[in-house]
């Protein structure tokens, strides 16, 4: 069991260095999450069925049977289905940032706690393999961590049970940002940029999820 010093020292640090929203910027002195205030933590738009099956974005209202949304229904995926924890918008666009432009850390344990909140989505990633889209080594270099290996961590340890990560993939191609371009020209720059890992095994009737910052 965590001893009375290690239960009592993030409070302790808090009175030291109040934690500050990392939307709006005010002090957080109490709410469900650490790192977003409860106005905040209240604007988070949680993703809850019905919601897109391709990616997971919501409908809002009645809806009879799954279908995919305006953005997807174009689309022939080549994998079975895409979920959403909460909407890269607002408060939960705030989070993304902190943590991949800013070496923001701390907000992992927000996120894990809205992962396993959502409802239905740690239950979709039980028993799975989860395998973090790579940055290529130079981008890794530079950064100095892979933010999409951290997010799935924290999946699998909301999911629990026999859910666990792999680092199957490798970046080949050293592509340019992602950030600026349209569906098509994002297309054709990742065309041939990932590889398997060296002595990665796929095995069949395993189910893998890919776990990126975004979608």
């Amino acid at each position: 069991m965590p001893s009375l010093l290690q239960q009592a020292w993030p409070q302790m640090l808090d009175v030291v260095f109040p934690r500050l929203c990392v939307s709006c910027g005010r002090v957080v002195e109490e709410g469900a999450l650490r790192h977003l205030c409860p106005e905040c933590t209240a604007r988070l738009q949680r993703v809850a069925a019905p919601h897109c099956t391709t990616c997971g974005h919501p409908f809002y209202g009645e809806m009879a049977g799954n279908r995919s949304c305006e953005h997807c229904e174009t689309l022939v995926p080549e994998f079975r289905e895409g979920r959403t924890a909460i909407l890269c918008r607002g408060p939960g666009r705030a989070l993304v940032h902190v943590l991949k432009y800013h070496h923001g850390w701390h907000v992992l344990e927000d996120i894990r706690r809205l992962m396993g909140q959502v409802p239905g989505y740690a239950d979709f990633l039980r028993d799975a393999v989860l395998v973090p889209v790579p940055l290529h080594p130079r981008k890794l270099r530079e950064r100095g961590f892979n933010q999409s290996r951290l997010l799935a961590q924290c999946a699998v340890q909301a999911a629990g049970g026999g859910t666990e990560m792999k680092e199957l993939l490798v970046r080949v191609v050293d592509t340019p940002t992602q950030t600026r371009l349209d569906r098509a020209t994002r297309r054709a720059n990742l065309k041939n940029a990932f590889a398997l890992a060296p002595g990665a095994v796929i095995t069949r009737g395993q189910h893998y999820m890919l776990i990126d910052d975004v979608f």
